[in-house]
């Protein structure tokens, strides 16, 4: 039976951070020129036991719009690589088909009570959602009776597109034809959980309320102060400049988004989703051990922010012992 993916629950809970966003400790010059035509992105991280290789490549989201990636070393490595460990993710189903849960989903994604947004925010907060909404959004009277959460992500989207960025790169759906078109093993490492009470878990949510200003003040934040910045970002991963992309740490509008799920009454309903992203991560890191002892070379899909974060799970696989290698 075809299942419904809940798109909330599954866009705050998709890890990687494909959608990340970065934040310097200090800013670069405005950049307001994007980087067009075909570009490679970054080099490879280098993962080794022995003589034996996991190359790792970086994804990171938003990239220009006008960017076509187009990388020959990636090519090269994946297509001669024995396994591809894809991008992390987690996600929630709803085991219903979507003839059968469209009557359930009706206001699914609005406040409870018909609360409109100005009910729902500290006044400061609304009072700047404002403009930001008449410049990239326009005359929508319908989004003000959303959950912040769905707002904002309304907004920031549009916001991308305004400024010529894009959440979407179609970047994994080249690798994944790369690696068919070699036959190289594909190896999901992602995990998704499936509602036990579809009918229960949809009633509840909607008449539950959701801790969702952090998420929506944060598109916020980013949206005011942050596009020349994505810019810059974009463009030095568009053309592989590691310094750069070295010198940013990672803001945490996903991880707020992800919060408010993981203290919802979904989460209650089902706890299990609370050890998700814990579970996926462990399944990564096993998955990554074993191909290292297998293989002479594996290729692997992760987020700017899992290859650069101190605690995410390139730097775990340096702490159990494996040599990591930054590309040049």
């Amino acid at each position: 039976m075809p299942k419904l993916c809940l798109s909330l629950l599954c866009l705050s809970l998709l890890a990687g951070a494909a959608s990340a966003q970065s934040e310097p400790e200090q800013e670069p010059v405005a950049e307001r020129i994007l980087v067009v035509g075909q570009r490679p992105g970054p080099g490879l991280w280098k993962i080794s036991k022995g003589d034996n290789t996991l190359w790792v490549f970086a994804t990171y989201s938003p990239l220009p719009e006008r960017m076509e990636w187009r990388s020959h070393e990636v090519e090269a490595k994946l297509s001669q690589s024995q396994e591809f460990l894809p991008l992390p993710s987690t996600g929630i189903r709803v085991g219903y088909s979507a003839v059968t849960a469209v009557p359930f989903m009706v206001g699914f994604k609005n406040n409870p009570d018909g609360a409109r947004l100005q009910d729902v925010l500290p006044a400061d907060v609304y009072a700047r959602w404002l403009p930001l909404k008449a410049k990239y959004i326009g005359d929508n009277d319908g989004i003000e009776r959303e959950r912040p959460i769905f707002a904002s992500d309304e907004l920031f989207s549009k916001g991308l597109a305004h400024a010529g960025l894009s959440g979407n790169n179609g970047i994994d759906k080249k690798l994944f034809e790369i690696a068919k078109k070699h036959q190289v093993k594909i190896n999901w490492t992602g995990m998704s959980v499936s509602i036990a009470s579809p009918v229960k878990a949809i009633r509840a949510f909607k008449k539950s309320t959701l801790n969702d200003v952090a998420c929506f003040t944060r598109a916020i934040e980013r949206l005011e102060t942050d596009l020349d910045a994505m810019r810059v970002r974009a463009n030095a991963w568009a053309i592989g400049d590691i310094a750069v992309i070295q010198s940013l740490t990672f803001a945490d509008r996903d991880e707020a988004c992800s919060e408010a799920i993981m203290n919802s009454v979904i989460a209650d309903i089902q706890p299990e989703i609370r050890t998700l992203k814990a579970q996926v991560r462990e399944k990564w890191l096993a998955a990554a051990e074993k191909s290292l002892s297998t293989n002479k070379s594996t290729f692997a899909m992760l987020s700017m922010k899992d290859v650069l974060d101190p605690n995410g799970l390139v730097a775990a696989m340096a702490a159990r012992g494996y040599a990591v290698e930054k590309p040049e």
